[in-house]
Protein backbone atom coordinates (compact mmCIF):
# COMPACT_ATOMS: atom_id res chain seq x y z
CA UNK A 1 0.00 0.00 0.00
CA UNK A 2 2.59 2.23 0.76
CA UNK A 3 3.79 2.55 -2.92
CA UNK A 4 0.25 4.09 -3.43
CA UNK A 5 0.71 7.42 -0.79
CA UNK A 6 0.60 10.61 -1.49
CA UNK A 7 3.75 12.60 -0.53
CA UNK A 8 3.17 15.76 0.57
CA UNK A 9 5.85 18.71 1.57
CA UNK A 10 4.33 19.87 5.12
CA UNK A 11 7.41 22.84 4.69
CA UNK A 12 6.72 24.56 1.33
CA UNK A 13 4.98 27.70 0.15
CA UNK A 14 3.01 28.64 3.10
CA UNK A 15 4.30 25.88 5.16
CA UNK A 16 2.03 25.92 8.31
CA UNK A 17 -0.86 23.88 9.61
CA UNK A 18 -2.96 24.70 6.22
CA UNK A 19 -1.20 22.29 4.38
CA UNK A 20 -2.24 19.42 6.55
CA UNK A 21 -6.13 20.64 6.62
CA UNK A 22 -6.14 21.21 2.90
CA UNK A 23 -4.49 17.77 2.15
CA UNK A 24 -6.22 15.67 5.16
CA UNK A 25 -9.56 16.97 3.88
CA UNK A 26 -8.54 15.88 0.33
CA UNK A 27 -7.25 12.34 1.46
CA UNK A 28 -10.49 11.56 3.39
CA UNK A 29 -12.57 12.64 0.72
CA UNK A 30 -11.12 10.68 -1.81
CA UNK A 31 -10.20 7.77 -0.09
CA UNK A 32 -5.96 8.52 -0.91
CA UNK A 33 -3.44 7.08 1.59
CA UNK A 34 -1.25 9.95 2.29
CA UNK A 35 2.11 11.07 3.99
CA UNK A 36 3.16 14.24 4.93
CA UNK A 37 6.47 15.06 5.56
CA UNK A 38 8.22 17.98 6.94
CA UNK A 39 5.28 19.35 9.04
CA UNK A 40 5.60 23.50 9.89
CA UNK A 41 9.58 22.57 8.46
CA UNK A 42 10.38 26.62 8.85
CA UNK A 43 8.42 27.47 12.15
CA UNK A 44 9.73 28.54 15.44
CA UNK A 45 8.64 25.35 16.91
CA UNK A 46 8.57 22.81 13.92
CA UNK A 47 5.91 19.54 14.09
CA UNK A 48 2.19 19.03 15.11
CA UNK A 49 1.13 21.99 17.95
CA UNK A 50 -2.08 20.39 19.61
CA UNK A 51 -4.16 22.37 17.06
CA UNK A 52 -3.00 20.33 14.23
CA UNK A 53 -3.15 17.30 15.68
CA UNK A 54 -6.71 17.62 17.13
CA UNK A 55 -7.70 18.64 13.14
CA UNK A 56 -6.03 15.21 12.12
CA UNK A 57 -7.86 13.29 14.71
CA UNK A 58 -11.18 14.82 13.99
CA UNK A 59 -10.74 13.47 10.35
CA UNK A 60 -9.34 10.35 11.32
CA UNK A 61 -12.66 9.79 13.94
CA UNK A 62 -14.94 11.12 10.44
CA UNK A 63 -13.71 8.23 8.78
CA UNK A 64 -12.50 5.73 10.61
CA UNK A 65 -9.37 5.84 9.25
CA UNK A 66 -5.97 5.03 10.51
CA UNK A 67 -3.07 7.88 11.55
CA UNK A 68 0.28 7.58 12.44
CA UNK A 69 3.03 9.71 13.24
CA UNK A 70 -0.13 12.24 15.40
CA UNK A 71 1.82 12.87 18.29
CA UNK A 72 2.81 16.71 19.34
CA UNK A 73 6.03 17.89 17.78
CA UNK A 74 5.54 14.93 14.82
CA UNK A 75 7.26 16.58 11.87
CA UNK A 76 6.02 13.29 9.74
CA UNK A 77 2.67 11.68 9.74
CA UNK A 78 0.47 9.08 7.46
CA UNK A 79 -2.83 8.95 7.28
CA UNK A 80 -5.07 5.61 5.24
CA UNK A 81 -8.44 6.95 5.21
CA UNK A 82 -11.39 5.05 5.65
CA UNK A 83 -15.39 5.82 4.98
CA UNK A 84 -16.95 8.82 5.68
CA UNK A 85 -19.54 8.84 8.40
CA UNK A 86 -21.97 11.00 9.64
CA UNK A 87 -23.00 11.22 13.50
CA UNK A 88 -21.99 13.02 16.29
CA UNK A 89 -17.80 13.77 16.65
CA UNK A 90 -16.55 15.83 19.37
CA UNK A 91 -12.76 17.44 19.10
CA UNK A 92 -11.31 19.23 21.84
CA UNK A 93 -8.18 21.01 21.54
CA UNK A 94 -7.55 21.60 24.93
CA UNK A 95 -6.18 25.01 24.26
CA UNK A 96 -6.98 27.96 22.89
CA UNK A 97 -6.51 26.13 19.52
CA UNK A 98 -8.96 27.72 16.96
CA UNK A 99 -12.13 26.18 16.41
CA UNK A 100 -12.51 27.71 13.13
CA UNK A 101 -9.41 26.10 11.79
CA UNK A 102 -11.12 22.36 13.15
CA UNK A 103 -14.32 23.49 11.17
CA UNK A 104 -12.29 24.19 7.87
CA UNK A 105 -10.82 20.82 8.06
CA UNK A 106 -13.90 18.90 8.89
CA UNK A 107 -15.94 20.64 7.12
CA UNK A 108 -15.43 19.86 3.85
CA UNK A 109 -15.71 15.96 4.77
CA UNK A 110 -19.00 15.93 6.51
CA UNK A 111 -20.73 17.50 3.60
CA UNK A 112 -19.82 14.08 1.43
CA UNK A 113 -20.88 11.95 4.47
CA UNK A 114 -23.68 9.15 4.35
CA UNK A 115 -25.48 11.12 6.81
CA UNK A 116 -26.15 14.51 9.02
CA UNK A 117 -23.36 15.32 11.38
CA UNK A 118 -22.99 17.36 14.56
CA UNK A 119 -19.97 18.64 15.54
CA UNK A 120 -18.86 19.65 18.95
CA UNK A 121 -15.43 21.42 18.76
CA UNK A 122 -13.69 23.34 21.85
CA UNK A 123 -11.16 25.19 22.23
CA UNK A 124 -10.87 29.23 20.89
CA UNK A 125 -13.68 30.89 19.40
CA UNK A 126 -11.60 34.29 19.07
CA UNK A 127 -7.73 33.28 18.61
CA UNK A 128 -4.70 35.09 16.97
CA UNK A 129 -3.91 34.05 13.19
CA UNK A 130 -7.39 32.28 12.76
CA UNK A 131 -10.57 33.76 11.68
CA UNK A 132 -12.69 34.91 14.65
CA UNK A 133 -16.00 32.33 15.30
CA UNK A 134 -18.28 35.85 14.72
CA UNK A 135 -16.33 36.09 10.75
CA UNK A 136 -17.39 32.28 10.34
CA UNK A 137 -20.69 32.71 11.22
CA UNK A 138 -21.23 36.47 9.75
CA UNK A 139 -19.03 36.43 6.44
CA UNK A 140 -17.66 32.74 5.72
CA UNK A 141 -21.01 30.85 6.42
CA UNK A 142 -23.27 33.08 3.89
CA UNK A 143 -20.79 33.04 0.88
CA UNK A 144 -19.39 29.21 1.53
CA UNK A 145 -23.21 28.41 1.41
CA UNK A 146 -23.51 29.52 -2.16
CA UNK A 147 -21.65 26.02 -3.15
CA UNK A 148 -25.25 24.65 -2.62
CA UNK A 149 -25.23 23.48 1.57
CA UNK A 150 -26.29 24.91 4.64
CA UNK A 151 -25.17 24.62 8.22
CA UNK A 152 -25.66 25.69 11.69
CA UNK A 153 -23.35 27.15 14.29
CA UNK A 154 -24.33 27.14 17.59
CA UNK A 155 -22.24 28.95 19.81
CA UNK A 156 -22.60 27.77 23.14
CA UNK A 157 -19.11 29.06 24.82
CA UNK A 158 -16.79 31.55 23.94
CA UNK A 159 -13.09 30.87 24.97
CA UNK A 160 -9.93 32.94 24.83
CA UNK A 161 -6.07 32.74 25.25
CA UNK A 162 -4.43 31.41 26.69
CA UNK A 163 -7.09 29.06 28.35
CA UNK A 164 -9.30 28.45 25.39
CA UNK A 165 -12.47 26.63 26.75
CA UNK A 166 -15.23 27.68 24.13
CA UNK A 167 -17.62 25.57 22.27
CA UNK A 168 -19.25 25.71 19.02
CA UNK A 169 -21.87 23.03 18.14
CA UNK A 170 -22.12 22.51 14.29
CA UNK A 171 -24.60 20.85 12.34
CA UNK A 172 -24.44 19.70 9.18
CA UNK A 173 -26.19 17.82 6.08
CA UNK A 174 -24.58 16.09 3.29
CA UNK A 175 -24.82 17.15 0.13
CA UNK A 176 -25.20 15.06 -3.58
CA UNK A 177 -22.42 17.41 -5.07
CA UNK A 178 -21.63 21.16 -4.97
CA UNK A 179 -22.11 23.80 -7.57
CA UNK A 180 -20.20 25.84 -8.70
CA UNK A 181 -19.80 29.69 -7.87
CA UNK A 182 -19.49 32.78 -9.67
CA UNK A 183 -18.30 35.86 -7.32
CA UNK A 184 -17.01 38.67 -9.73
CA UNK A 185 -19.37 42.10 -9.43
CA UNK A 186 -18.38 43.53 -6.47
CA UNK A 187 -21.26 45.81 -6.76
CA UNK A 188 -21.09 49.20 -4.21
CA UNK A 189 -20.85 49.24 -0.01
CA UNK A 190 -24.61 49.66 0.94
CA UNK A 191 -23.85 49.06 4.60
CA UNK A 192 -21.18 48.49 7.55
CA UNK A 193 -22.01 46.57 10.59
CA UNK A 194 -20.20 44.29 13.22
CA UNK A 195 -19.71 43.87 16.91
CA UNK A 196 -17.00 45.38 19.17
CA UNK A 197 -16.86 42.83 22.31
CA UNK A 198 -15.48 42.01 26.08
CA UNK A 199 -15.55 39.54 28.18
CA UNK A 200 -14.53 38.37 31.59
CA UNK A 201 -13.10 40.92 33.82
CA UNK A 202 -13.08 43.74 31.36
CA UNK A 203 -15.34 46.89 31.39
CA UNK A 204 -18.30 47.46 28.67
CA UNK A 205 -16.54 51.11 27.86
CA UNK A 206 -13.44 49.01 25.83
CA UNK A 207 -16.10 47.94 23.24
CA UNK A 208 -17.31 51.27 23.17
CA UNK A 209 -14.13 52.97 22.35
CA UNK A 210 -13.42 50.11 20.21
CA UNK A 211 -16.41 50.44 17.91
CA UNK A 212 -15.93 54.54 18.09
CA UNK A 213 -12.56 54.60 17.09
CA UNK A 214 -13.09 51.94 14.54
CA UNK A 215 -15.87 54.10 12.86
CA UNK A 216 -14.15 57.39 12.92
CA UNK A 217 -11.41 55.65 10.93
CA UNK A 218 -14.07 54.40 8.56
CA UNK A 219 -15.48 58.14 8.31
CA UNK A 220 -12.57 59.01 6.84
CA UNK A 221 -12.64 57.30 3.81
CA UNK A 222 -16.75 56.68 3.73
CA UNK A 223 -18.26 59.55 4.81
CA UNK A 224 -22.26 58.80 3.93
CA UNK A 225 -22.79 55.49 4.77
CA UNK A 226 -24.54 54.31 8.20
CA UNK A 227 -22.48 52.52 10.42
CA UNK A 228 -23.47 49.80 12.79
CA UNK A 229 -20.75 48.54 15.33
CA UNK A 230 -22.54 47.32 18.23
CA UNK A 231 -20.45 46.82 21.56
CA UNK A 232 -21.10 43.80 23.19
CA UNK A 233 -20.03 42.66 26.84
CA UNK A 234 -20.57 38.77 26.45
CA UNK A 235 -22.53 37.10 29.06
CA UNK A 236 -20.70 35.74 32.17
CA UNK A 237 -22.13 31.81 31.45
CA UNK A 238 -21.28 32.11 27.95
CA UNK A 239 -17.94 32.85 27.70
CA UNK A 240 -14.79 31.01 29.46
CA UNK A 241 -11.43 33.57 30.48
CA UNK A 242 -11.39 37.57 29.49
CA UNK A 243 -11.01 38.63 25.61
CA UNK A 244 -11.83 41.37 23.60
CA UNK A 245 -11.89 42.21 20.02
CA UNK A 246 -14.22 43.92 17.26
CA UNK A 247 -15.30 42.50 13.93
CA UNK A 248 -16.52 45.00 11.05
CA UNK A 249 -18.05 43.92 8.07
CA UNK A 250 -18.92 46.09 4.66
CA UNK A 251 -21.85 44.43 2.76
CA UNK A 252 -22.74 45.57 -0.91
CA UNK A 253 -25.25 45.48 -3.30
CA UNK A 254 -24.20 42.50 -4.85
CA UNK A 255 -24.38 40.33 -1.87
CA UNK A 256 -20.61 40.08 -1.49
CA UNK A 257 -19.68 40.54 2.29
CA UNK A 258 -15.73 41.65 3.13
CA UNK A 259 -14.20 42.45 6.47
CA UNK A 260 -11.83 43.52 9.18
CA UNK A 261 -11.26 42.17 12.50
CA UNK A 262 -8.88 42.41 15.63
CA UNK A 263 -8.20 41.23 18.86
CA UNK A 264 -7.60 42.76 22.30
CA UNK A 265 -4.56 42.04 24.09
CA UNK A 266 -2.63 43.15 27.28
CA UNK A 267 -1.37 46.47 26.94
CA UNK A 268 -2.59 47.14 23.81
CA UNK A 269 -4.98 50.22 23.68
CA UNK A 270 -8.55 49.47 22.94
CA UNK A 271 -8.46 52.70 20.04
CA UNK A 272 -6.28 50.97 18.29
CA UNK A 273 -7.77 47.44 18.08
CA UNK A 274 -10.65 49.18 17.04
CA UNK A 275 -8.55 51.38 14.14
CA UNK A 276 -6.80 47.74 13.51
CA UNK A 277 -10.09 46.29 12.05
CA UNK A 278 -11.49 49.67 10.38
CA UNK A 279 -8.04 49.67 8.56
CA UNK A 280 -7.82 46.17 7.42
CA UNK A 281 -11.42 46.53 6.13
CA UNK A 282 -10.98 49.60 4.16
CA UNK A 283 -7.87 47.53 2.40
CA UNK A 284 -10.00 45.08 1.50
CA UNK A 285 -12.82 47.54 -0.18
CA UNK A 286 -9.64 49.23 -1.72
CA UNK A 287 -8.82 46.70 -4.08
CA UNK A 288 -12.15 46.29 -5.73
CA UNK A 289 -12.45 42.10 -4.69
CA UNK A 290 -15.55 40.15 -4.18
CA UNK A 291 -13.94 38.35 -1.25
CA UNK A 292 -11.69 39.53 1.51
CA UNK A 293 -8.03 38.28 1.95
CA UNK A 294 -9.32 35.88 5.00
CA UNK A 295 -11.83 34.48 2.70
CA UNK A 296 -9.75 33.75 -0.25
CA UNK A 297 -7.95 30.72 0.79
CA UNK A 298 -10.63 29.09 2.56
CA UNK A 299 -12.75 28.99 -0.95
CA UNK A 300 -10.17 27.12 -2.74
CA UNK A 301 -11.11 23.78 -1.27
CA UNK A 302 -15.05 24.04 -2.55
CA UNK A 303 -13.95 25.11 -5.78
CA UNK A 304 -11.69 22.25 -6.18
CA UNK A 305 -14.99 19.93 -5.09
CA UNK A 306 -17.30 21.47 -7.01
CA UNK A 307 -19.23 20.64 -10.16
CA UNK A 308 -18.12 23.19 -12.99
CA UNK A 309 -16.35 26.25 -13.34
CA UNK A 310 -16.30 28.85 -10.60
CA UNK A 311 -14.90 32.20 -10.64
CA UNK A 312 -14.10 34.79 -7.79
CA UNK A 313 -12.35 37.90 -8.44
CA UNK A 314 -10.11 39.31 -5.23
CA UNK A 315 -7.27 41.03 -4.29
CA UNK A 316 -3.50 39.88 -4.31
CA UNK A 317 -3.18 36.85 -3.96
CA UNK A 318 -2.58 35.64 -0.61
CA UNK A 319 0.44 33.15 0.05
CA UNK A 320 -2.45 30.77 2.04
CA UNK A 321 -4.28 30.69 -1.26
CA UNK A 322 -1.27 29.72 -3.28
CA UNK A 323 -0.70 26.83 -1.35
CA UNK A 324 -4.53 25.88 -1.16
CA UNK A 325 -4.11 26.30 -5.14
CA UNK A 326 -1.15 24.00 -5.18
CA UNK A 327 -2.34 20.86 -3.08
CA UNK A 328 -5.90 21.24 -4.35
CA UNK A 329 -4.07 20.85 -7.75
CA UNK A 330 -1.70 17.99 -6.63
CA UNK A 331 -4.57 15.96 -5.25
CA UNK A 332 -7.94 16.32 -7.28
CA UNK A 333 -8.79 16.64 -10.63
CA UNK A 334 -9.14 20.32 -10.62
CA UNK A 335 -7.47 23.06 -12.39
CA UNK A 336 -6.97 26.63 -11.32
CA UNK A 337 -6.02 29.79 -13.29
CA UNK A 338 -5.51 32.82 -11.81
CA UNK A 339 -5.14 36.10 -13.94
CA UNK A 340 -4.79 39.97 -13.91
CA UNK A 341 -7.99 41.26 -13.87
CA UNK A 342 -8.79 43.72 -16.76
CA UNK A 343 -10.88 46.00 -14.54
CA UNK A 344 -12.40 49.14 -15.48
CA UNK A 345 -9.99 51.18 -12.89
CA UNK A 346 -6.51 50.22 -13.53
CA UNK A 347 -5.25 50.95 -10.10
CA UNK A 348 -7.44 48.31 -8.93
CA UNK A 349 -4.86 45.20 -8.06
CA UNK A 350 -7.22 42.71 -8.63
CA UNK A 351 -7.58 39.14 -9.96
CA UNK A 352 -9.49 36.37 -11.09
CA UNK A 353 -9.10 32.74 -9.73
CA UNK A 354 -11.31 30.43 -12.08
CA UNK A 355 -11.04 26.81 -11.26
CA UNK A 356 -12.42 23.68 -13.36
CA UNK A 357 -13.79 21.38 -10.39
CA UNK A 358 -13.28 17.60 -10.33
CA UNK A 359 -17.11 17.18 -9.57
CA UNK A 360 -16.92 15.01 -6.28
CA UNK A 361 -20.13 13.09 -6.60
CA UNK A 362 -21.29 11.98 -2.93
CA UNK A 363 -21.53 8.16 -3.35
CA UNK A 364 -23.62 7.56 -0.38
CA UNK A 365 -26.37 9.31 -1.27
Amino acid sequence: MDGDRVEIDGGIMEGGGQILRVSTALSCLLGLPLRVRRIRAGRSQPGLRPQHLCGLEVIRDLCDGKLNGGEIGSTEITFTPGKIKGGTHIADTKTAGSVCLLMQVAMPCVLFAASPSELHLKGGTNAEMAPQIDYTVMVFKPVVEKFNFTFNCDIKRRGYYPQGGGEVVVHMSPVKELNPINLTERGTVTKIYGRAFVAGALPIKLAKDMSAAAVRCIRREIRDLYINIQPVREPDDQAVGTGSGIIIVAETSTGCLLAGSSLGKRGKNADKVGIEAAEMLLQNLKHGGTVDDSLQDQLIIFMALAKGVSRVKTGPITLHTQTAIHFAEQLTKAKFTVTKSEDEDPSNDTYIIECQGMGMINPNL
